[in-house]
């Protein structure tokens, strides 16, 4: 059977992204095939579009968020049947392909889709939330009462690791524009700092996790703001020796984590959902044959929430 999904020959800018046919996959042992009903578009999506990241040589197929209905499972599948409604992030780092009409899956790299949310809101959420969760909670440790800065509080990670270290419990300090401070506050942020008029380090202190979603000089200045024993967690680049060094001198941490298929915690995000604390925001939403729009859109880095493809009507 034939599908269309997006591909490119080329590496370049979003010109280069293309509605192609090709076959349908199948699904294997402990994996299941989902029909796609929207993609979510995310910054290493970009990256990857651009460069070949580690998909490695053309034609290259994008995607990883996927929201969706099980078409089939393959041979020892007992999670899931078809017709069930799924969204999660399949196989990161290696290649999923989800900007297409069909995808397969890991089966345990997918949950059930929170009956709260429709398939585009679910698509916005796996790999942003998943990011924010890891970090937060996996690596970071987050405990109630403890301060939580989060920069770029907006953006697609940012947003929704405000609602989640909300959840835990944490004072949430989140760095914005001005004219984007009302939906920060909206998120349940209990301060919000505009970056553009002050020095986010001097103003804000005794924190105890920093989630660095910018990268840069975020970073080393992100580490003046931490009390004793406090982390920044870097998601945009590898945190340098340089910065761990200065950090240890300083009796705090700094870290890099990427981002990992994980079942438990798409049930966490689902749970989080379900209690009515965690949900994304969608900036735009776009077929799937303006898929080159819907990156111009993404790399302004403008965007305030998530931008989805629509698969299905």
């Amino acid at each position: 059977m034939i599908m269309r999904a997006v591909s490119q020959d080329s590496l370049g800018g979003p010109e280069v992204l293309r509605v192609v046919e090709v076959d349908r996959p199948e699904p294997g042992i402990s994996e299941v095939l989902v029909r796609v009903h929207a993609a979510g578009v995310n910054p290493t999506d970009l990256w990857h579009r651009a460069t070949g990241g580690l998909l490695g040589e053309t034609p290259v197929r994008l995607g990883w968020d996927v929201s969706g209905v099980v078409e089939a499972v393959g041979l020892g599948v007992t999670m899931f049947r078809p017709g069930d409604e799924v969204f999660g992030m399949p196989r990161l780092p290696q290649p999923a392909g989800t900007y297409a009409e069909y995808v397969t899956s890991p089966a345990r790299h997918l949950a059930r889709k929170p009956a709260a949310l429709s398939h585009v809101e679910a698509a916005a959420l796996p790999l942003a939330a998943l990011t924010a969760y890891q970090s937060l909670v996996d690596t970071a440790g987050v405990r109630p009462g403890q301060r939580v800065l989060v920069h770029a509080a907006a953006g697609g990670v940012g947003h929704l690791a405000v609602q989640i270290a909300k959840a835990h419990g944490a004072h949430v300090v989140g760095t914005a524009r001005a004219a984007k401070h009302a939906f920060v506050r909206g998120l349940g942020a209990d301060e919000v700092v505009d970056y553009t008029r002050v020095d986010f380090a001097s103003t804000v202190g005794d924190v105890d996790i920093v989630i660095d979603t910018v990268g840069g000089d975020y970073g080393p200045r992100s580490l003046r703001t931490l009390r004793p024993g406090g982390i920044v967690v870097s998601l945009a680049s590898p945190a340098e020796a340089r910065l761990a060094v200065e950090a240890r001198d300083l009796g705090v941490r700094a870290g890099f984590t990427i981002v990992e298929p994980d079942h438990a915690g798409m049930r966490a995000i689902a749970a989080l959902v379900e209690a009515g604390q965690l949900r994304p925001e969608v900036a735009e939403v776009l077929p799937l044959d303006q898929v080159a729009r819907a990156h111009e859109i993404a790399q302004t880095g403008r965007t305030t929430g998530k931008i989805v493809l629509t698969v299905v009507d």
